[in-house]
């Protein structure tokens, strides 16, 4: 478990660290204080990871096709 702030990691950071604590938590060989910090600290990074998904959706329904299916460009922001 890192120190960095959960808000700072990147989609694959937070997947790759909230991997790790869910192991640590399975294998069961951690302290009960210990558990309850891992188990905070992987319900930020899935919440982390949920708003990286949501904003990834986002930016891939934001993109506009011609009419052959070819990219054009991006939708203005308050368009969604």
């Amino acid at each position: 478990m890192t120190d960095r702030p959960v808000d700072k990691l990147s989609f694959e950071e937070a997947m790759a660290e909230l991997e790790k604590v869910l192991g640590q938590l399975e294998r069961g060989d951690v302290a009960l204080d210990d558990s309850i910090k891992l188990y905070e600290r992987g319900a930020a990074l899935k919440a982390r990871c949920e708003t990286k998904l949501k904003e990834a959706e986002e930016k891939v329904a934001a993109i506009t096709l011609d009419g052959d299916g070819n990219p054009t460009g991006l939708k203005p922001v308050n368009d969604l």
